[in-house]
């Protein structure tokens, strides 16, 4: 099944490698685990986060006109403007309820003003703009009158622009609306693509990846490739723990920008993070949401992906790629120093031979990509040590023992890990109940796939010009947008969601009713995608506790404050995960753990805190979330830390 009693007391070694230090502990637990995570919180919304409120869409415009003319129009003020530098002729066209959402364009930071006051003011201390232009490169990115809210509700124009700055030039999308007659910016999204002077090695500024002239003694490719990723004579520059997907897109944008990176992970191969969890594990996410920098899924690839095939993927990534990834290898110490801008780290790698090898490297930045929660969260329970079955988190959990017999099951917890936990015993023939402690939001994988991602499918928009359309909404109007989803969501799952409440399991809509996807940025879990369990709790196959609170655990049960028991061969804790504060200090320890900020979340503007932007750490850096954030954020993470490197920007 998964581990024992001590594994989960005292992680094993191939998950938790501890060497003490000076009297602590400094760990490395290496997961990228994103489909099933739930992050722990008592209010459901991650501590000091702002619960965003509901943005105000426009109403539809009324008038037929020409989509290029008025853009044209509006486009050709904002460029008189930019010309001049005059930062309240820019703010004069925007709505009275607008949003200018830039990530990096106009400041080394991911911001989102909102106002045309708001504008002005940023815009008069950070007048980083040089030029902005439509992009008339294709049907899609050009003017169109049509819906700007992805839901047909509202009518106004759309289109992509290129954008160019004091240090480098991007993409981004407006959208205009009317007001009082008027076309205004309701929304300018800018994200920043590349920096002057520093452009991505890739395309027509590819590597020849030969010598076409005769030097005695040279280097084949296969024996550079052995001292690159050994890191013989030389220093990485970026340090990465964790080998999962945001380690690795990121690892993939710095080596596309020259930046020399060395990724770690705990596990014995690339990949593994994803090939240990439980044997059914299958990404709810279908395959045109995941592509990943620079290779995407082929053609032939299944819609949705086993886990097993997708850790045979980051490998076959890394290679490809040419990333420098050890395995095997743990932090074993890390130091800052303030007046070098450099760390000091520690490294201990386990060999081919079984042999320890121990390495202290200097990197100017550590990018601590190991998952977007951090140590699994176990409750700490009397009587956990005097069970004498099968108990593990669901992170130790890989599969029921085929034919269970009759032999109960119990999973505490009720989001995505805990359905498919309980759906594997009850195939396996065990008689299974699932703890459920709070409300859950459920939704169908059909909804979610097919209805709820209109901008990710066979025949969509280009994966690049997807998630602009995607990234381009603030954080306040996407969550109204979400709103109106949930409640085609819940019409859609109606005969489900109805089943569920007719045995009495607890159902939500999500912060403010808005949904799955705000529910996981405000807490990183607290629902399930529903691949088949949820008809197992209405059929009673998988039976439901609810309404009590675990009081102990006996030798072969669990007892509650209502004053019933449950009895059990297998305990199963779905119980999620702390958060990757946390992480950082089991990891770096203290000093650098009381140094960065509070790390998910909604900020006052409603940007993410603390992960993909500076951490409060000077060199140090958060990454993670599901593929399609790794995918968009790698980037902006490369392009600092690039452009701390060549003095463009400061820490």
């Amino acid at each position: 099944m998964g581990a024992s009693l001590k594994d989960i007391l005292d992680p094993a070694p191939s998950q938790d490698w501890r060497i003490p230090e000076k009297g602590a502990s400094i760990a490395v637990a290496v997961t990228d685990i994103t489909a099933t995570t739930e992050v722990q919180s008592k209010d459901r919304i991650v501590p000091g986060s702002c619960n965003i409120p509901l943005g105000i869409w426009p109403p539809s415009a009324t008038s037929s006109v020409s989509a290029g003319d008025v853009a044209s129009k509006i486009i050709g003020a904002f460029k008189d403007a930019v010309a001049v530098k005059d930062a309240q002729a820019i703010s004069s066209l925007f709505h009275e309820n607008s949003y200018w959402r830039d990530h990096l364009c106009l400041s080394w930071d991911l911001r989102t003003l909102k106002g045309p006051k708001k504008i002005s003011d940023f815009l008069g201390s950070n007048f980083a703009l040089e030029f902005l232009d439509i992009d008339r490169s294709s049907t899609l990115r050009s003017p169109t009158l049509g819906p700007i809210d992805g839901l047909g509700d509202v009518i106004g124009i759309q289109f992509f622009v290129d954008i160019v700055t004091t240090f480098g030039s991007g993409r981004g999308i407006m959208r205009l609306a009317e007001m009082h007659n008027e076309w205004k910016i309701f929304t300018l999204f800018t994200t920043l693509q590349e920096l002057h002077g520093f452009k991505e090695e890739t395309g027509l500024r590819r590597p020849d990846g030969a010598t076409h002239q005769a030097l005695p003694g040279r280097l084949n490719w296969r024996d550079r490739r052995i001292a690159e990723e050994d890191f013989r004579g030389k220093e990485p520059t970026v340090l990465i723990v964790g080998a999962g997907q945001s380690g690795l897109t990121t690892a993939a944008r710095l080596k596309a920008l020259n930046v020399d990176t060395l990724v770690i992970d705990i596990q014995e191969s690339v990949g593994d993070s994803w090939r240990r969890r439980y044997r059914h594990l299958v990404l709810h996410d279908p395959v045109w949401l995941n592509h990943m920098p620079y290779l995407p899924f082929p053609p032939q690839w299944p819609k949705f992906t086993p886990k097993d095939k997708l850790a045979e993927f980051f490998e076959s990534y890394v290679k490809i790629l040419e990333l420098n990834v050890w395995s095997k290898t743990r932090v074993v110490s890390a130091a800052w120093d303030d007046r070098t801008k450099l760390w000091t780290v520690g490294l201990e790698r386990q060999n081919g031979d079984g042999s320890v090898e121990s390495r202290t490297f200097h990197p100017s930045h550590i990018i601590q990509a190991t998952g977007h929660a951090g140590p699994k969260h176990v409750p700490k329970i009397p009587g956990l040590e005097r069970f004498r079955g099968n108990l593990c988190h669901s992170t130790e959990f890989t599969s029921a023992r085929p034919n269970g017999n009759g032999k109960k099951a119990v999973v505490v917890g009720s989001s995505n890990s805990a359905h498919d936990i309980a759906q594997d015993f009850y195939e396996n023939g065990y008689h299974v109940t699932m703890v459920q402690r709070s409300s859950t939001l459920v939704l169908s994988a059909k909804f979610m796939n097919e209805v709820g991602r209109p901008l990710y499918k066979e025949g969509g928009p280009p994966t690049e010009d997807a998630d602009l359309l995607f990234w381009a909404l603030p954080a306040e109007l996407f969550k109204s947008q979400q709103v109106k989803m949930c409640v085609q969501q819940n019409k859609h799952d109606a005969d489900v969601l109805d089943g569920l409440r007719a045995v009495g399991f607890k159902l939500d809509n999500g912060p403010g009713d808005s949904g799955y996807v705000m529910k996981y940025l405000h807490r990183g879990g607290g629902y399930y995608v529903d691949v088949g369990a949820s008809q197992l709790v209405i059929d009673g196959k998988i039976k439901l506790k609810q309404g009590a609170e675990i009081t102990e655990v006996l030798p072969h049960g669990l007892e509650f404050d209502d004053n019933t028991t449950l009895e059990a061969d297998e305990v199963v804790f779905a119980t999620g995960f702390q958060n990757m504060k946390t992480q950082t200090r089991v990891i770096f320890g203290d000093e650098v753990a009381g140094r960065v900020g509070d790390v998910w979340g909604f900020d006052e503007e409603g940007e993410m805190r603390t992960i993909w932007r500076r951490s409060g750490h000077p060199g140090f850096w958060f990454m993670g979330t599901n593929f399609a954030f790794c995918r968009y954020y790698s980037r902006l993470v490369a392009l600092q830390i690039k452009a701390i490197e060549e003095g463009i920007a400061q820490y």
